[in-house]
């Protein structure tokens, strides 16, 4: 039996929508469970005091500032050398050998395991260079991870920008510099954040890469030269090790609750800036 047109899309439209149904269930499931068995934990003790015996007392707070100073020094290095890279791709380069070298290494760096990234950064920051187990490897191997990521999606932001915008730019006499930063950049600024709430995510999740060279100290970190154990790290220890389920969950919460502010905040202050531009 020969389908019309009609019942054609009516079938592929019921697909569609059964599948982005089951994808929003599944993940709607886990987090919702995450955060039953997660927030009940959580309180002023839990956020506040650092972890003891191993884990199976007190809180995370130690955890906390060490995924706060692993984070934003990773996302401080890449963010210039990432956008940076992307602004020269998309504006000054037509298309020669070393664009596409770049791009096909940055797409090859991006689907690397987090453990290959590990591996090198304890191998090269931590042995070689001698800073050992710190903040400060943790940082730099996490911004090794992320560059690719930041410069793939700033870089779409930017060719997104209509060519238009840049002919009127020109027209009204002004230059390369004025166009990129006064017409482009504000135009692809939503589309760069999101390439980098996407990157701040991943820093806050990994653990193979961060354990083998952040550390896994439960101490409050005082440098960047202190070793540490951010919190995804903390949730993986307690969950495998089976140390305390409770903390693990009320970790895993945490964790969950953090990323959903990072974008809603992040995404309500980007779309200010583009009204107040318009």
């Amino acid at each position: 039996m020969k389908l019309t047109p009609a019942q054609s899309e009516k079938i592929a439209r019921t697909v569609i929508w059964a599948a982005a149904l089951l994808v929003i269930g599944l993940l709607s499931f886990i987090i919702v469970y995450i955060l039953v068995k997660g927030l009940p934990v959580i309180n002023v003790q839990f956020l506040t005091d650092n972890p003891r015996s191993m884990g199976r007392t007190g809180g995370i707070a130690s955890s906390i500032v060490g995924t706060f100073m692993v984070t934003v020094l990773a996302i401080a290095i890449v963010i210039p050398f990432g956008i940076g890279t992307a602004f020269y791709l998309a504006e000054y380069t037509k298309g020669n050998m070393l664009t596409r070298v770049i791009r096909f290494s940055a797409e090859s760096l991006a689907g690397i395991p987090s453990i290959v990234y590990g591996l090198f950064g304890f191998i090269f920051f931590v042995i070689y260079l001698k800073l050992g187990w710190s903040i400060l490897s943790g940082g730099l191997t996490l911004a090794f991870m992320i560059l690719p990521t930041v410069i793939r999606t700033s870089e779409e932001a930017i060719l997104a920008v209509p060519l238009i915008y840049r002919e009127v730019s020109f027209s009204l006499s002004a230059t390369k510099w004025q166009t990129i930063s006064r017409v482009v950049f504000p135009s692809a600024l939503l589309g760069i954040v999101n390439g980098i709430i996407l990157s701040i995510g991943r820093c806050v999740a990994e653990t193979a890469a961060v354990m083998l060279t952040a550390g896994l100290a439960l101490g409050m970190p005082t440098s960047i030269f202190s070793p540490t154990r951010t919190m995804a790290v903390h949730f993986y220890v307690l969950a495998m090790e089976g140390i305390s389920t409770e903390n693990a969950f009320g970790t895993a919460a945490l964790l969950i609750v953090l990323i959903l502010l990072i974008n809603v905040v992040a995404n309500t202050l980007v779309n200010r800036f583009m009204a107040k531009g318009r």
